[in-house]
């Protein structure tokens, strides 16, 4: 994994791979996310709601407090060559299960590049190696067989199933041991 963790915190990045950076995002993102959730595609597998404006979006990035309470929260996906936002990826705190939750989105242009298993694998190592966390799960409508794969190819391992998002759900777990093993014999 090409993970490097940034000090600069004019943007408010955190951390970059190799072909993109990760920051907090900022009520200026809000025509960006408005635009992502738009696609019905993109939220098919979500149970999430488009955004009804532009308006709503930035209020809602405006109101996104996670940074401070967690120390984590989604980020936004910025390619390096470009600065193109691409989506988000990062890490949720899920205060009712005491569990963090590995999420991504992306613009469909951008499925099926590698971007969300490149950053989903980055945001792990750091929730992991900076944020030392104990424990990461993801979680996957069982139909989004993109997603799932992008969960095994970052070390998770099915768990259970259950219906967390209002429909058959497969979620996934790795913990710190099994990740240090998994990056083990990935660079074996």
């Amino acid at each position: 994994m090409n993970l490097t963790v940034l000090s600069d915190t004019n943007m408010n990045y955190l951390f970059e791979t190799t072909r993109c950076r990760m920051r907090e995002m900022q009520p200026e993102d809000g025509s960006v996310f408005y635009e992502l959730n738009l696609d019905p595609d993109v939220l098919k597998y979500t149970g999430d709601e488009p955004f009804k404006s532009v308006e709503e979006a930035t209020t809602f990035l405006r109101n996104y407090d996670v940074y401070r309470k967690y120390g984590m929260g989604r980020w936004v996906v910025e390619r390096k060559e470009d600065g193109n936002i691409l989506g988000w990826c990062g890490l949720k705190f899920l205060a009712d299960e005491q569990e963090v939750d590995i999420g991504y989105r992306f613009f469909r242009k951008y499925w099926g590049k590698g971007y969300a298993s490149e950053t989903a694998c980055a945001s792990i190592d750091y929730g992991f190696n900076t944020l030392k966390l104990a424990r990461i799960i993801g979680r996957s409508a069982v139909a989004n067989i993109a997603s799932v794969r992008v969960l095994e190819k970052c070390g998770l391992k099915f768990e259970k199933f259950s219906d967390a998002l209002g429909e058959e759900t497969v979620q996934h777990a790795i913990s710190k041991a099994e990740y240090i093993a998994y990056r083990k014999m990935q660079e074996a």
